[in-house]
């Protein structure tokens, strides 16, 4: 496995260089109304990122691998699967594919009442000889309360003291207007503001992107954002209902 680029490194700290990505890929099913995981595998081997958290995956069925085996095989990257429920007799979910080994996966359920079941992935990725970097992978409902709900439990199992070390929280959190995620999730946790970054930080529809759904977190002082960006080729933006949303961070362990 590659290591993250070593920017600078003293006694007591490292400084690498990651990119990141979130990206809900609606099952592979695109805008053309064509289900197509070669397509969401191209869109990303172009982003050419470290760690990749992706949202509606189709898995494993009795009959077929699932699209998380044949993205993660087009990319050539390790991946661990989440699953929240079963789609057609596959397990359907988040998936984190990653550069790195992983040394640690969790799923924290955040599911609420009736609702569709939801959860956080907590993925804890080896960067280096002996750097952990904990990666959350998160897809939150639709409901205003539901989301309430969920943002107080997502901010404190990633706030938990016992999980020591660099933080990434991203995903898609349907926020489509009010502030209530952000609100909930500042108190813990710090926001890529993505306005001093992009002059049009969109992300859903694909084609013609009309609100922002997808966000990037992190915790603490261990994170500096060096660069956010949206793919917008042709091939971006019919791939999937969203658009990937792209980060490249500096992280000191």
């Amino acid at each position: 496995m590659p290591d993250a680029p070593l920017i600078a490194q003293d006694d007591a700290v490292r400084t690498r260089k990651l990119r990141v990505v979130t990206y809900n890929i609606h099952r592979c099913r695109g805008l053309d109304g064509r289900t197509r995981p070669e397509r969401i595998a191209a869109v990303l081997a172009s982003i050419d990122a470290d760690i990749i958290a992706l949202q509606e995956v189709v898995g494993a069925s009795p009959l077929q691998s699932g699209q998380a085996a044949e993205i993660g095989a087009a990319l050539g990257m390790g991946w661990v699967m989440a699953p929240t429920r079963h789609l057609r007799n596959a397990l359907f979910g988040n998936v984190v594919l990653s550069h790195f080994p992983v040394k640690h996966h969790q799923q924290y359920d955040l599911s609420w009442k009736t609702c569709e079941p939801r959860l956080a992935q907590r993925v804890d990725l080896q960067i280096g000889g002996e750097d952990i970097l904990h990666f959350y992978n998160v897809h939150l409902g639709t409901a205003l309360l539901e989301r309430r709900n969920q943002c107080q439990r997502l901010a404190n199992a990633v706030h938990d003291r016992r999980v020591v070390g660099p933080k990434i929280v991203l995903g898609d959190f349907n926020e489509w207007a009010r502030r209530l995620t952000q609100d909930i999730l500042a108190e813990k946790l710090q926001s890529i503001d993505l306005s001093k970054h992009l002059n049009h930080k969109r992300t859903y529809p694909g084609f013609f992107p009309m609100v922002h759904l997808d966000h990037i977190y992190y915790e603490g002082a261990r994170v500096e954002v060096d660069k956010v960006w949206l793919p917008k080729d042709r091939v971006a933006k019919m791939a999937s209902d969203h658009l990937p949303l792209v980060a490249d961070l500096i992280i000191r362990f």
